[in-house]
């Protein structure tokens, strides 16, 4: 499913245009996106919870050339640990 799958699902479950879903979901995905900047988690009950997980500095192997080893950085990434209605839904 695109982002524009969902916002025609969403306009047509919710009876709203569908400039009005874009609008709707472009602003839920700012809002997630402003508060895991910030360092902040985001909880939806029964969907799940968003935050931003500390990765360690690590070694990696170079795909061009399997011999070479590099040194990858630690650094912030976004994640997302799925709700009980969502992983009931799904299962």
């Amino acid at each position: 499913m695109t982002k524009q799958d969902l916002i025609n699902a969403i306009a047509d479950a919710s009876g709203i245009t569908k400039r009005a879903a874009a609008d709707a979901l472009d602003a839920l995905i700012s809002t997630i996106t402003k508060q895991l900047k910030k360092g902040e988690s985001v909880t939806i009950t029964g969907f799940g919870t968003f935050k931003v997980s500390n990765r360690k500095a690590r070694t990696g192997v170079n795909p061009r050339n399997p011999s070479q080893r590099i040194s990858i950085p630690a650094m912030k990434v976004p994640s997302f640990k799925a709700g009980k209605t969502l992983k009931d839904a799904v299962r």
